[in-house]
């Protein structure tokens, strides 16, 4: 069973809507217009890539699925500042993002120094690295998500179930 069912929705003035559906059935969305309309559902599908190939247990999605509403992601953070262990998810996401505009693919390597350094300067114990296996997965399934965002008609919604990783025994 899904612990989230995600619905993004094409519209015809170049907006997106998120919705996502928790296991108990409460719904949290959010409307994205503008350049938000274009970037959002880009970043929205590369959370799900990051956190399905990695299993990540406390990203995005898996704070959405736990109850966090979209609008608890952002100033002024009415649940605090994301969770330490959420920041390997987020980090991954906004490395692509930023590959993303540059148009040029980075090394594991690239990504695990900037990681190293963010941890740093935010004064956070330890670091997190990736493999560069582990990152061509993560490349391959956006891809496979950005065809299919492409391919939805205008008027129509991208489905996509999301299971968490289980806690190890």
């Amino acid at each position: 069973m899904a612990d989230l069912i995600i619905r993004l929705k094409k519209k015809a003035d170049g907006s997106a809507v998120l919705s996502c559906e928790r296991a108990d059935g409460s719904v949290t969305w959010q409307r994205q217009d503008g350049q938000q309309g274009r970037f959002f559902p880009l970043h929205d599908l590369t959370h799900y890539a990051v956190e399905s190939v990695l299993g990540e247990r406390h990203g995005f999605y898996s704070l959405v699925a736990e109850g966090w509403n979209l609008t608890d992601f952002g100033v002024p953070w009415p649940r605090g500042p994301l969770p330490v262990d959420a920041l390997t998810s987020e980090l991954v996401v906004g490395f692509l993002d930023r590959e993303r505009a540059a148009g040029v693919e980075w090394s594991a390597a690239d990504f695990n120094e900037s990681a190293a350094t963010y941890y740093v300067q935010h004064g956070l114990a330890g670091s997190w690295a990736i493999s560069d296996d582990e990152l061509g997965r993560i490349r391959g399934k956006r891809r496979e998500l950005f065809a299919q965002w492409a391919a939805v008609p205008t008027g129509e919604t991208l489905t996509l179930l999301f299971v968490r990783r289980q806690a190890a025994a």
